[in-house]
């Protein structure tokens, strides 16, 4: 999933639903075979599901077809491709700390799943930005191990 052009279509995938739907993208990885995100909706809007439906929909019409995957009958019959799991997780994040949590979660995910020593070597993240705006160094999650809360990433 993390060839240039196929990320570049699920960025713009974004994109499409953020101006037609907006929420904001708090925090972000992509990995070869998930990803994770932080999002905020506007004010008594909480309808992630259509969000990622249209996310999901729109990538999956243009991405290459290679990565579209094996069909099964069941998902032929649905009118479904392979790209994606027909579930997500959720989580509604509780406080500041919930979110710190999660956001180092996400930010330390690639180096967890052992893709990159340290989590400023992997491009497909929001990792840099917050480095670049102070939240962390960038030698973060670099030579050791990082734990989270009871159940972060388990959602």
């Amino acid at each position: 999933m993390c060839e240039k052009e196929n990320v570049s279509r699920l960025w713009g995938a974004f994109q499409y639903v953020m101006t037609r739907h907006t929420f904001k993208m708090d925090a972000f990885v992509l990995l070869p075979d998930h990803m994770h995100c932080i999002w905020t909706l506007p004010q008594g809007d909480s309808d992630y599901s259509m969000r990622w439906r249209l996310v999901k929909s729109t990538f999956t019409r243009t991405c290459d077809i290679a990565i579209r995957g094996t069909v099964s009958e069941s998902r032929r019959r649905k009118g479904e491709r392979a790209v994606w799991q027909r579930r997500f997780w959720e989580h509604q994040i509780r406080d500041e700390r919930d979110f710190i949590q999660h956001l180092e979660y996400i930010h330390y995910n690639p180096a967890q799943h052992g893709v990159v020593d340290a989590p400023k070597e992997w491009a497909h993240s929001s990792f840099l930005r917050y480095a670049r705006e102070g939240f962390y160094s960038l030698d973060w999650g670099v030579g050791g191990t990082i734990s989270f809360g009871a159940g972060v990433g388990f959602e």
